[in-house]
């Protein structure tokens, strides 16, 4: 199945590039509203499923032993850009636990928010664990382990208690056996499953509903997206997608990118969920989709509206600060 021209890259007043790629928006019920191209094809989804993975965090007590905030359980969610405010954050989790940066398993990178790196570098500081886009994520892994009378040690590895746990909700939730997929190795070292577009926007549907969700996970659920409501600068960073879109949003929807061109979401007042890849791994592509999506299928007031078509249709400048084009959907999308 040929993947259809979701994204057109303009310039001139013709188009330039286009970007391919695959969409799923399903409802609760794993009916679905809109397929395009491949949606039955195993994809890694990467980070796009961080809540998925939070979901034992708050099911088993640890968020609530350890006085997780907000904050906390958004950053649990989030690729971060490595801000002091969320270094600050991944640290105070761990602190809450009785541990430090030092058992986190993530690896160490520069932040990703350019401004963060910056101030860093000129800082004369070195980038810990800490700056990692998924040290929030890992902080919860640890906070999971210790919660449940396991040593973190060695947490990423697929056979770690805490995450033969994560692994149990990723699979229930999506529906899809995760033993009989591809398993790759994630950027943060944590195993990462192949799963298809239409299993994970029905997951996310359900994420978004708790329709057919056993009462603990249904709240659950119900307590991240909440949590990323009230602090969705925690989810992502300055000026990033997933951070705009809930600030302007709230509650009304959660999204999440993932690497190479994944997104998924969930919009709880329409009981979707979305999922969606990019084929060529563009993120800057899946952005303009996820925006086209949340504008075509949730109901929005003037303001919101306005927020998220500048996210759906970008302009493209050179150095000089001149438009030249733009970034935007293809009319594969339209409604």
């Amino acid at each position: 199945m040929d993947a259809p021209v979701l994204v057109e890259v303009t310039r001139g007043g013709i188009v330039e590039s286009a970007h391919r790629g695959a969409v799923a928006v399903l409802d609760a019920a794993g009916r679905p509203l809109l397929a395009l191209g491949d949606i039955d094809r195993p994809v890694f989804p990467r980070s796009a499923v961080k809540a998925l993975q939070a979901l034992p965090l708050i099911e088993s007590g640890a968020a609530e032993r350890f006085g997780l905030t907000d904050a906390g359980i958004a950053l649990a969610c989030a690729s971060h850009s490595g801000e002091p405010e969320h270094a600050e954050t991944a640290a105070a989790m761990l602190a809450a636990a009785g541990r430090d940066s030092q058992c986190l398993e993530c690896g160490a990178h520069w932040p990703m928010g350019d401004a963060a790196a910056r101030a860093l570098a000129a800082s004369g500081r070195q980038p810990s664990a800490l700056h990692n886009n998924c040290s929030g994520k890992h902080a919860g892994f640890i906070c999971l382990a210790l919660h449940e009378g396991h040593d973190p040690r060695g947490y990423i590895g697929p056979d770690h208690p805490a995450m033969r746990r994560v692994t149990a909700a990723l699979g229930e939730m999506t529906g899809f056996d995760l033993a009989r997929t591809a398993r790759g190795i994630d950027g943060c070292s944590i195993p990462t499953y192949a799963v298809p577009l239409r299993n994970l926007a029905h997951a996310f549907a359900r994420f978004g509903t708790g329709a057919g969700l056993a009462p603990d996970r249904a709240r659950a659920a119900a307590r991240i997206r909440a949590a990323v409501a009230a602090s969705p600068f925690h989810v992502a960073g300055s000026g990033r997608f997933d951070t705009l879109a809930m600030t302007a949003l709230g509650a009304r929807a959660f999204v999440k990118t993932g690497a190479e061109g994944v997104y998924c979401a969930a919009l709880p007042e329409a009981g979707l969920g979305i999922a969606l890849k990019i084929e060529d791994g563009a993120s800057r592509a899946a952005e303009i989709v996820m925006a086209a999506l949340i504008a075509r299928f949730l109901p929005l007031a003037a303001q919101e509206a306005a927020a998220i078509a500048a996210l759906a249709d970008k302009p493209l400048t050179n150095w000089n600060g001149v438009e030249f084009g733009r970034l935007r959907p293809a009319p594969a999308l339209a409604g």
